[in-house]
């Protein structure tokens, strides 16, 4: 699976690195390392549990080593996982070409074409409908007021789109393989979000043509918009949105 991918390419990087914070919100989970760094992923809330523990090992993860931590991206617990890769986007930071823009800047959409999106990306509708031919948003469930399609409706359309954004937290919830799967016809595959790996290497075999996530330069402000219930557009001067052309 993809996430054992992410996990042995995170690997060779974590060292001897420790995690020196961990903040699970609302909104994003946050990872912080022993050398300043941070990093994001989505905080699922898809599981029910049955106590008001969620970690078992709360109150003992600050201090860990790195590499122990990066493991649980391979957890079925979706918060577990979502330590997991908040550690290794940690671990990752960017890539050597990354460029500090908006993906709609450089995502190269033609007006005949039908874009799938997974996930509802607000900030995105509206240019994507005037420059696409059509645009498929999909979600978990269907929200009609939106437009938003259900997640039967992506192994029927998904397939016929030329470009595809897939939400990272797909990562999370163990879809991601089965959606890159389905957009093998697709020229252009974006991953996007916050929870995005910058790893060129993994995703650049799978089809994906360009990676967009963040990069955290202000470590204690994001953290505090975690602890804070924030979310993405709250991160503000706290990270740099950035994309790689794979």
């Amino acid at each position: 699976m993809l996430v054992d991918e992410i996990y042995t390419e995170a690997l060779a990087l974590a060292s001897e690195h420790r995690v020196t914070d961990i903040r699970v919100g609302l909104g994003y989970t946050a990872a912080a390392l022993d050398d300043g760094r941070c990093g994001l992923a989505f905080t699922l809330h898809e599981t029910e549990y049955d106590s008001c523990t969620v970690i078992a090992e709360a109150g003992a993860l600050a201090g860990r080593k790195a590499a122990d931590l990066i493991s649980w991206i391979q957890s079925s617990d979706e918060t577990a996982c979502a330590i997991g890769l908040a550690t290794v986007n940690a671990l990752i930071g960017f890539p050597a070409g990354a460029m500090e823009s908006d993906i709609l800047d450089i995502l190269p959409v033609q007006s005949g074409d039908a874009v799938g999106m997974i996930g509802y990306f607000g900030p995105l509708v509206d240019s994507l409908q005037k420059r696409a031919r059509r645009l498929h948003i999909f979600e978990r469930e269907a929200i009609p007021d939106l437009g938003v399609l259900p997640e039967s409706a992506i192994a029927d359309l998904l397939p016929q789109c030329q470009v595809a954004i897939l939400s990272a937290t797909a990562l999370l919830n163990r879809t991601m393989d089965g959606l890159l799967d389905k957009c093998k016809a697709a020229r252009e595959v974006a991953i996007l979000g916050p929870s995005t790996p910058f790893l060129p290497g993994v995703f650049r075999g799978r089809g994906v043509t360009m990676l967009s996530g963040v990069h955290a330069i202000d470590a204690p402000g994001v953290l505090r918009v975690v602890s804070e219930a924030g979310g993405a557009r709250n991160f503000g001067r706290f990270v740099r949105k950035l994309t790689c052309r794979l």
